[in-house]
């Protein structure tokens, strides 16, 4: 099983603001809506995580160590990061939501998050077939995710809400991803 979870919040978070790979930590709810996500996974064999702390530190309740995979970091948002989406021109947002190859400035594309987290998906399915595998990540390399283990070409990624420490489940059989669960948030 690929299990793959969204990291607790940050201020950043409850500020509104725009991450993408600026390292925040947690905040006091983070580090409480960790815990529970410990509680929540069930038994886990692997740990893998974005390199930024705020993964890394919503992994550690598990108490297992933790492979740190560069290609589950967040989303770069280039000269939008630690910016709310209100000081995003009108213009820039709409291409960006129209436009799955528009990069932020200085930033990446939807195109290449999607190609970068497909490929680590692909890489775990052998071992997530007999395994329960945590990633610990981000909003936007969920999405992708989803968007691989539905085999879905059009950019959804606007389409879906990932919901802070939230749980997706995808079960691996005969080689095949299928999607158990998404956003589960029952635990919080």
């Amino acid at each position: 099983m690929l299990i793959i979870v969204r990291h607790g919040r940050t201020a950043a978070n409850a500020n509104g603001l725009l991450q993408g790979r600026v390292d925040n930590p947690l905040d006091a709810q983070g580090l409480r809506q960790a815990e529970l996500i410990a509680n929540a996974l069930g038994p886990i064999d692997v740990v893998v995580s974005s390199p930024l702390q705020r993964a890394i530190q919503t992994a550690e309740p598990l108490g297992l160590p933790c492979q740190v995979d560069e290609r589950w970091i967040e989303l770069d948002y280039g000269k939008w990061d630690e910016k709310p989406v209100s000081e995003i021109t009108k213009e820039e947002w709409a291409r960006w939501r129209s436009d799955s190859s528009f990069t932020p400035p200085g930033g990446e594309s939807l195109v290449e998050l999607d190609r970068r987290v497909a490929q680590a998906c692909e890489d775990l399915l052998p071992e997530a077939e007999r395994l329960n595998i945590a990633v610990f990540t981000h909003v936007s390399p969920i999405k992708s995710a989803v968007s691989w283990v539905l085999g879905v070409e059009k950019q959804i990624s606007w389409n879906l809400n990932v919901a802070q420490a939230q749980i997706t489940r995808i079960a691996i059989r005969e080689g095949r991803p299928a999607l158990v669960s998404f956003n589960e948030t029952w635990h919080l």
